[in-house]
């Protein structure tokens, strides 16, 4: 009997790989001879990095790089096991946990460290890049990366704009001339959850920009001046983002990882599917163990658990999910792939005790499950 273990992490709490070495010891509890894979998983998010790391035996690079605000921080990325691919989360440079409730102002936040991060991967060698862009801080259409990498935007006055989505009216033109040359052989994927454009109703700025900071004055100053920065790159580059799906994620990031690295934006969970190898490994197995910190009926929209029970699915193979919290409406994914869901929670506690002792309850959820499914197996018998 081959089981898959495919968690995602339990955010505030432990790693995709801890979860997976907890359930790992509960299953061993009732049958230590059992074939156990271990897939730590990630859609994309928070947690992307030290999952694929894990997943890949790679490693984590640490550098200092700026802020959203430009105030030096120590940042990180990861290098696949197979020592050429770099993993980017934007959220450790531009991030919103990085800045203050106070100092949110999508007019002057930069992604400026992003930048960093991505030219240090380069200078190590790597050219291939998968970037999650969620959790941004920023509203600035990527300029502040691109900045880093060698494109330059200039004023009618000849000077280079400023930082943040503030300066992005200020665009007469967009210098390339300067992009390394090194990333004209990289390849670039973007994992993206969200399909909105980079301006209008349902653009970066009036969707996300309230979050960052931004006022309903401050939206309609950045919504204007996205605008006009997608006008400027079509007139001069030839390249249409305004409408184009997910370039709105990140603050219009998204669109300009398009419009300047001929980035392919997809979904986070089929990325880390495909890096991981998880459907190698699922083909064979008797039972897929999955989980996350809370699952409920959002977890059909691209999270971790569903991804790897749409390839479970694919061959057949029961899926069991384990979760922190089970949350509205969770009980629709047994329509889904899912055939049982379980929460840790084993007695009244609050939610700081459920974090403190997350791997002794994710172990014994995990043991409790096995004695069910051996009690099971030897009924048959």
């Amino acid at each position: 009997m081959k089981i898959v273990i495919a968690p995602d992490s339990f955010k505030g709490s432990l790693t995709a790989k801890q979860v997976a070495e907890s359930i790992e010891r509960g299953i061993r509890k009732v049958e230590k001879n059992i074939h156990i894979e271990k897939v730590p998983m990630a859609d994309g998010g928070e947690g992307t990095v030290q999952s694929l790391v894990d997943a890949t035996n790679g490693r984590v690079v640490y550098t200092k790089v700026f802020d959203p605000l430009m105030r030096e921080i120590e940042a990180f990325y990861g290098i696949l096991g197979d020592g050429s691919t770099a993993i980017i989360e934007m959220s450790a440079a531009s991030g919103l946990p990085l800045i203050s409730k106070e100092e949110k102002n999508p007019l002057i936040t930069t992604t400026y460290g992003t930048g960093q991060l991505f030219m240090h991967a380069l200078n190590q060698g790597c050219r291939s890049f998968i970037i999650g862009i969620g959790g941004s801080a920023t509203n600035d259409g990527g300029v502040g990366m691109m900045k880093v990498l060698g494109i330059r935007f200039i004023d009618s006055e000849g000077q280079d704009i400023g930082f943040g989505g503030g300066e992005l009216d200020k665009i007469h033109t967009i210098d390339i001339s300067g992009l390394d040359n090194r990333i004209l052989d990289c390849s670039i994927t973007v994992a993206c959850d969200v399909d909105n454009p980079l301006c209008g109703p349902r653009g970066a700025s009036r969707v996300f920009g309230s979050q960052k900071g931004a006022t309903e004055e401050m939206v309609e100053v950045l919504d204007s001046n996205m605008a006009h920065y997608a006008k400027v790159i079509k007139s001069q580059l030839g390249i249409s983002i305004i409408d184009v799906p997910g370039a709105g994620a990140a603050g219009g990031l998204g669109g300009g990882l398009m419009a300047f690295l001929k980035a392919k934006l997809r979904r986070g969970i089929d990325i880390v599917i495909d890096a991981t190898g998880l459907e190698e490994s699922i083909k064979e197995a008797a039972l897929v163990v999955t989980g996350e910190g809370s699952i409920d009926y959002q977890t059909q929209f691209g999270k971790t658990p569903y991804g790897v029970a749409m390839v479970a699915k694919k061959y057949g193979i029961p899926v069991i999910a384990i979760a922190g919290s089970i949350g509205k409406d969770a009980y629709a994914l047994y329509e889904k792939g899912f055939n049982s869901i379980f929460s840790i929670v084993d007695k009244p506690m609050t939610l700081e005790e459920a974090i403190e002792n997350s791997e002794i309850l994710l172990e014994n959820t995990a043991e409790r499950i096995m004695r069910g499914i051996f009690c099971m197996n030897a009924r048959k018998v």
